[in-house]
């Protein structure tokens, strides 16, 4: 065995063009060794960025919202207009047009979320970063929640409203319930404004899948695309085999 190890030992510290196998065994200690503070920080910076970049790309692109497992669905008040008007000339398929025009918006925003993401992962401490890598699998996600949701919410409303404008989605609500509000013996008249409630449904549906993206190299090492990713995500891994979780 001990001659195994060192002809082993021979062959690589010639094949790399080492000096010992001292050096060699030096490398390998490195590769294993335990990721400082400052790599923790970097590490987690790489893959959060990555995968809020991954998630935005998706949720922007048509369809991101549209056709997906985040589709904006109408709120009860606006689906008892549609169900009332449905019989209506004209309000017909008018759920699904409007279901449709505000994943549109809902789209069309998305893309305003990157920026603001990646200003606050790097504002992230290395006390931050530590706590959040030997976290749950949604403690990065609950950051981002905690640090941006009224930034992303101020940013999001006033491009959320130009978007429906651009889409005719608003143009086609205030006409379904301009109708619905002159039918007779309607005594609860119906908001027009249907703004808000999809600027909290778009932003619900942009950090699920953020989420999604950090579950994913949480758990999956095939996203983990770099040594230094690597490296951070195999401390995560050890102390939950450590845990038991």
């Amino acid at each position: 065995m001990k001659k195994t190890a060192i002809v082993f030992c021979l062959f690589y510290f010639g094949l790399l063009g080492l000096s010992s196998c001292d050096t060699l065994q030096g490398i390998a200690k490195d590769v294993m060794a335990e990721p400082t503070l400052d790599e923790i920080s970097r590490g987690l910076k790489e893959a959060l960025t990555n995968g809020i970049s991954k998630g935005v790309d998706v949720l922007s692109a048509k369809d991101g919202y549209y056709k997906s497992a985040y589709k904006i669905l109408l709120p009860p008040e606006a689906r008892k207009v549609t169900d009332r008007l449905k019989n209506i000339p004209g309000f017909d398929r008018l759920e699904d047009n409007l279901i449709e025009r505000i994943n549109r918006g809902a789209e069309d925003a998305a893309k305003e979320a990157k920026p603001i993401f990646v200003s606050a992962i790097r504002s992230m401490t290395f006390s931050d970063a530590k706590n959040i890598l030997m976290g749950s699998d949604n403690a990065a996600t609950s950051f981002l929640l905690r640090t941006t949701n009224q930034q992303l919410y101020d940013k999001f409303n006033p491009k959320i409203v130009a978007s429906l404008d651009k889409v005719g989605a608003n143009d086609l609500w205030r006409k379904a319930t301009e109708a619905y509000n002159k039918i007779p013996l309607i005594s609860n008249k119906i908001n027009t404004d249907l703004d808000d409630y999809i600027t909290k449904e778009a932003l619900k549906g942009l950090f699920a899948k953020v989420e999604d993206e950090e579950k994913n190299i949480r758990n999956n090492k095939l996203a983990r695309s770099s040594a230094l990713l690597k490296k951070v995500f195999a401390k995560q891994d050890s102390g939950r085999t450590a845990t038991g979780k």
